[in-house]
């Protein structure tokens, strides 16, 4: 009897032990190629995930949408669908209201003032808001980058160059109250039907970093790129909480630590992208306009006061006069 006892105590912690030492490939969503600047991220933190786990978890990539466009792939993630992914934060303001700061003009003068804010108490705020709202978890904060305008129609050299020009935006009512104020036709189009639509002049125009330009080949259907840099955009990388909650909590801080790690590097990666990429789309025949931007601010501050109180008062101001912490 002893020994049936202490044979049953050693099999039920060999099976503990198992369950610990659990094997796992995590399916990850990119809406961009394996050279992009979003990818240089995610294939970190799976580097990363790997070696801190001793090869147990690792990640499977699909580039370019191959899981659905990005508002599909947050739905995925919170009914469990789809393990994690890389978006912008466009389609998320539809889920909380909180992430539609993220699509109000002019908020971050540069990247150190928005790195800093996503980093500090804010960014965990706005990461409870989406857990909450759409069941996913958010790993770590990268990024998108500065946002910049382009056009097949004409330089923009002055505001009023962009009067009535057919101007994509993502799926906000604010970001097509911004273009409407900067003088475009603005219409919300999804991220998968872009590039078609400027090649057969159904659009004329639409904005994102200079990377995401240069990895979608942008410069094929469009001549004029502005320096507009009107809003930040962060590229969260996430994960469906309730996977997340199903992992052991040695797991979980694996997974914490994996992307903290990759965070600076993928950052890194987009400032170098497009300080690299500026110059091969200008060789490529954009052309570069750098314009006043105190009008266009002026134009669009309207849009803040209108959007102020739906964001949050208190979450927009704390944005606005964020002041990074100097050592």
């Amino acid at each position: 009897m002893k020994h049936f006892a202490l044979t049953l105590t050693a099999t039920l912690l060999l099976g503990t032990s198992a369950l610990a030492q659990e094997t796992r490939t995590f399916d990850v969503s990119l809406p961009l190629g394996a050279e992009s600047h979003h990818a240089v991220g995610v294939l970190k933190f799976g580097e990363e995930l790997e070696r801190l786990s001793e090869g147990r978890l690792t990640i499977r990539p699909h580039y370019d949408n191959a899981l659905g466009a990005e508002r599909e792939v947050v739905e995925g993630m919170g009914f469990g669908l789809i393990d994690m992914g890389i978006t912008s934060t466009g389609p998320m303001g539809g889920f909380a209201p909180e992430f539609l700061l993220f699509d109000l003009p002019y908020v971050f003068k540069d990247h150190a003032h928005a790195h800093a804010f996503l980093d500090s108490e804010y960014g965990d705020q706005l990461g409870s808001a989406i857990e909450t709202a759409a069941n996913v978890k958010i790993l770590t904060w990268m990024e998108n980058g500065f946002r910049h305008e382009t056009n097949s129609v004409r330089p923009i050299n002055e505001l009023a160059d962009l009067k009535g020009i057919k101007h994509r935006t993502q799926e906000s009512s604010v970001q097509v109250d911004t273009w409407t104020a900067l003088g475009t036709n603005a219409s919300p189009m999804a991220w998968t039907e872009v590039f078609t639509a400027l090649q057969q002049g159904v659009m004329e125009s639409q904005e994102n970093p200079v990377p995401t330009i240069y990895d979608v080949r942008f410069y094929e259907v469009q001549d004029y790129l502005t320096m507009s840099q009107h809003v930040y955009s962060p590229a969260p990388l996430m994960i469906g909480a309730q996977l997340f909650s199903s992992l052991s909590e040695a797991d979980q801080q694996l997974l914490m630590e994996a992307a903290e790690l990759a965070r600076p590097v993928q950052r890194d990666a987009s400032l170098a992208m497009e300080e690299k990429y500026l110059e091969e789309l200008q060789e490529l025949g954009m052309e570069v306009t750098r314009p006043d931007l105190a009008p266009f601010r002026e134009a669009v501050a309207p849009v803040i006061e209108k959007w102020k109180a739906q964001v949050g008062a208190e979450l927009v101001d704390a944005a606005l006069n964020f002041e990074p912490a100097t050592n």
